[in-house]
């Protein structure tokens, strides 16, 4: 996204929140408070920390795809839209992809909130019925012998994809391995690589 189009949504938010706070109908400090949680206690730094220590702890991995729920929480991720998980395993033989058909269900305390195309009636609609093409859109090539498994997200349960772990990783830890995941292959529309960068 250009860099002027984000200014004037940042311009746009400050006008908001300037005259929601003039007319008392927000305190400025329940809206810091608000931000912080979401800067540094919500987001998908917090899923990438869950599939790191599931690449390096096997026990972990077993408790994550048994009760995923409960695994989460032992690392302090757990609340609001997030109580009822199941993780999925990409291998390779099989890609996971998540969507949630009827309307946005994510799981916020591990992804923080979804992004817009998640939300997207093209995408809701399409990732059920070309899910390859969709993949394709998102720089994803699978070669034709993998199958490609899409779940469907709800009220009642939320998904997240545990990506493949890249090749070459073998010496590093947690940490680092956590920058290799990207929110998208945590929803399945991207794949952990060395190159993918910090969870965004």
């Amino acid at each position: 996204m250009p860099a002027p189009h984000t200014d004037d949504i940042a311009l746009r938010v400050r006008a908001i929140e300037s005259l929601l706070v003039e007319k008392g109908l927000v305190q400025p400090a329940a809206l810091a408070a608000i931000v912080e949680t979401y800067e540094t206690k919500i987001g998908p730094h917090n899923g990438a920390q869950v599939v790191a220590r599931a690449w390096t702890d096997p026990a972990f991995k077993a408790r994550l795809l048994s009760d995923a729920t409960a695994a989460i929480a032992e690392l302090g991720f757990s609340g609001v839209q997030g109580e009822d998980m199941v993780v999925v395993e990409n291998t390779p033989t099989v890609h996971n992809m998540v969507v949630c058909t009827l309307c946005s269900c994510y799981p916020w305390p591990t992804l923080g909130l979804p992004p817009n195309w998640y939300k997207s009636a093209p995408y809701r609609a399409r990732a059920v019925i070309d899910p390859r093409g969709v993949l394709t859109e998102f720089g994803v090539e699978l070669p034709p012998e993998k199958e490609v498994r899409v779940w469907d997200s709800n009220a009642e349960l939320r998904y997240l994809v545990l990506p493949e772990r890249p090749a070459g990783t073998e010496g590093m830890d947690a940490a680092a391995l956590a920058a290799l995941v990207s929110r998208d292959a945590m929803i399945g529309t991207g794949v952990a690589t060395s190159s993918s960068g910090a969870a965004r």
